[in-house]
């Protein structure tokens, strides 16, 4: 099959969860075989040069990046609050050069199925079936209403009430468009069920983000016992207030009681109040340059989220390592871990330091919990396993 990936950022460097989504599903349809093109914007928040692509990959996937400013703009912003029914967040995606480049994609190349990567490429629904008879489907990264909600709570006063304002059209947006493409491909089972309820009638395929293990062999170095480590976009506002929680509410305890413990933070686009910290015992580093040896050169993974939806890439990952991660419910959401046994699930301060102690305390529970985490997701999570579901199942309705 030829098929359309067409995404709202370059897939590589595959440095957050949606790019990795992406770009593991494209090595996963070319590894099966099929032609693949992605077409995706070029955005001045994550600007990629094609030279930067390595060139086994370019050759064996066909980017097209396309030059766009979606940057926040204070003027846009108040115009879009004021004249606008949609969010600004996906207004900022729509631009006359990505629809013209895709217009004449789609003049040129006839394709079987195009997938959009997630709820923001939806405005470019009637521009594809204009100029195009190819499988529409979207792919559902996450439920992007219920991020907007669940950060909501976590606000108050103009915050909050902005906060709601954005979830609500975020989720008009979203019902809007669940019924103009011929598939929707969610990432989890939970995200599936959310879907069905708020009206979708498309046929539904869930297809969870996978993994080749074989790229974490590389990572079994013996970590540094005991330490702490958080991995994430410091510019994804969850990641952020599940650090403010875990600093406020846990770290004082762990770093009272265990005086020699080091937490290790490590994200691109860190806030300054970040780039500043002189907490005792916590080492900010910023972007690292190979975040799997990071991970592996770390203990203990924390996922404190309170807000967000979808799926944690970072915690599949991690699991490959054979890391033990502690985990809010939100952050685990999607991946069915078993707590206890290759997962510790915890979500308020109390339970949540006691969890990280009781792999502190017990090394043996500490080395049990990382390799059960590997072995569940060998299990579940085979990249290609995932991707011949996700072809055979387009297979079946074009």
């Amino acid at each position: 099959m030829k098929i359309l990936q067409i995404a709202n950022k370059s897939p590589y460097p595959p440095k957050d969860g949606g790019s990795i989504a992406t770009l593991t599903m494209s090595r996963g349809f070319r590894g099966l075989g099929h032609e693949v093109t992605v077409l995706a914007m070029n955005t001045s928040k994550h600007p990629v040069h094609m030279d930067d692509i390595p060139e086994d990959l370019s050759r064996d996937i066909h980017f097209i990046l396309v030059d766009v400013d979606t940057g926040l703009c204070p003027f846009k912003a108040l115009k879009n609050l004021l004249f606008s029914s949609l969010p600004y967040n996906a207004e900022r995606f729509i631009t006359k050069d990505f629809t013209d480049r895709l217009i004449k994609l789609l003049r040129e190349e006839e394709f079987d199925v195009i997938q959009l990567e997630g709820l923001y490429l939806a405005p470019y629904v009637p521009v594809i079936r204009e100029h195009s008879g190819a499988f529409l489907s979207m792919r559902a990264h996450n439920i992007e209403y219920e991020i907007w909600e669940r950060t909501r709570r976590q606000r108050s006063g103009l915050k909050k009430l902005y906060t709601g304002m954005i979830a609500g059209r975020v989720k008009k947006m979203e019902v809007s468009y669940l019924n103009t493409y011929d598939a929707i491909i969610p990432i989890t089972h939970r995200d599936a069920e959310i879907l069905i309820s708020i009206g979708s009638n498309a046929p539904i395929h869930v297809s969870p983000t996978g993994i080749n293990m074989k790229d974490f062999d590389d990572y079994s170095e013996k970590p540094e016992f005991p330490s702490l480590f958080h991995i994430g976009a410091l510019d994804w506002s969850p990641n952020l207030e599940g650090l403010d929680w875990f600093l406020k509410n846990c770290w004082k305890d762990l770093h009272e009681k265990y005086p020699g413990l080091k937490f290790y933070i490590a994200g691109r686009n860190a806030p300054e109040s970040f780039r500043k910290m002189k907490e005792p015992n916590i080492v900010f580093l910023g972007e690292v340059v190979d975040a799997y040896s990071f991970m592996g050169s770390k203990a203990i993974m924390i996922v404190p989220l309170l807000s967000g939806s979808g799926m944690r890439i970072k915690i599949i990952e991690g699991m490959a390592m054979g890391k033990s991660i502690v985990s809010t419910s939100i952050g685990s959401e999607g991946i069915e871990t078993s707590h206890g046994e290759n997962i510790i699930i915890a979500d308020d301060p109390k339970n949540f330091t006691s969890g990280i102690e009781s792999l502190l305390n017990n090394f043996d529970n500490f080395d049990a919990i990382g390799r059960n985490a590997r072995k569940f997701i060998e299990a579940k999570y085979d990249n290609l396993s995932i991707s011949k579901a996700l072809t055979g199942f387009y297979k079946e309705h074009i």
